[in-house]
C-alpha cells in the first residue's frame, strides 16, 4: 500500500477506531456561535477527571480534596489551544505583561437543567460568555455556555442574563478547585484569580483565537493523520 489512504478507507477506519477527543472531533461549522464541547466531568463527580492528551482517554487527575464539586458540565472545545493569540488578548484586556497560554484546549462549562450521569460525551453548546482566569502567569479562560435546546437555559444569550447565584457558583468553583496545601518544601501553589467576566462577543473572540492557536501549534497534524 502506498503512503496515501483514500477517503473511503479513511472513513471506514473512523468507524472502527475512536477519534481523539482533542484532535479528531470537529468544532462545528457554526463556530463560534455554536460549538462542540467534549465533556470530561459532570456535577456528580467527586473525582477530578481530565483528558490524557496522548491517548485521548479520560484519566483520574485527583480526588476532590474538599466538598466542592463542579456546578455544571465541564470539558473543552476540540481543536482549540490556549497559546500566543489567546495570551495576547488576555494581556491587552487586563493590561498585564508576561502572560502566556496554558498550552491546553480551551475549557468550557456547560449549563443545563438536566442531570447528565457521566462524562466522555460530546454536546452541541451555545457560548454566552466567560471568565478571564489567570493561573499564575498563564491564561486559563473558562468559556460559559448553555446546552443547545435546553428547556431552562436555551433562552439565555449572554452571561449577563444569568441569575447572579449561578455565576457566583461557577466563580467559586474555579477559584477553589485547585486549593491544595503547600508542598513539603514550603512552596505554595500558583495563585488563581478571575480578573474579569466577559460576555458573548468577547467569548467568541477567545474561541476564534484558540482555534487559530491550535492551527499554528499543530500545523500539519491533519495531513500527517491523513497519511498514517
Amino acid at each position: 500500500m502506498g503512503n496515501k489512504i483514500n477517503d473511503p478507507i479513511a472513513r471506514l477506519m473512523g468507524l472502527r477506531y475512536k477519534s481523539h477527543p482533542w484532535h479528531g472531533l470537529e468544532v462545528g461549522d457554526s463556530a463560534p456561535e455554536a460549538v462542540t464541547a467534549f465533556i470530561e466531568m459532570v456535577p456528580t463527580d467527586t473525582v477530578k477527571y481530565e483528558l490524557d492528551k496522548v491517548s485521548g482517554y479520560i484519566r483520574i487527575d485527583r480526588p476532590q480534596k474538599y466538598s466542592t464539586v463542579v456546578p455544571a458540565l465541564y470539558g473543552f472545545i476540540p481543536q482549540s489551544f490556549c497559546g500566543d493569540s489567546v495570551a495576547r488578548f488576555c494581556m491587552d484586556k487586563c493590561c498585564r505583561e508576561g502572560i502566556r497560554g496554558d498550552g491546553d484546549p480551551l475549557d468550557v462549562c456547560v449549563l443545563t437543567e438536566r442531570t447528565i450521569s457521566h462524562g466522555d460525551i460530546i454536546a452541541c453548546v451555545k457560548p454566552i460568555g466567560g471568565f478571564r482566569m489567570l493561573d499564575g502567569d498563564e491564561a486559563d479562560d473558562k468559556i460559559i455556555a448553555v446546552l443547545r435546546n435546553d428547556a431552562t437555559y436555551h433562552g439565555y444569550d449572554d452571561i449577563s442574563e444569568l441569575p447572579h447565584v449561578v455565576v457566583d457558583r461557577l466563580k467559586h468553583y474555579f477559584l477553589t478547585y485547585k486549593d491544595m496545601p503547600a508542598s513539603d518544601d514550603g512552596e505554595c501553589k500558583k495563585t488563581v484569580e478571575i480578573v474579569a467576566t466577559y460576555g458573548r462577543q468577547e467569548a467568541y473572540e477567545v474561541i476564534m483565537r484558540s482555534l487559530e492557536d491550535y492551527k499554528c501549534h499543530f500545523e500539519g497534524l491533519e495531513e500527517i493523520l491523513r497519511h498514517v
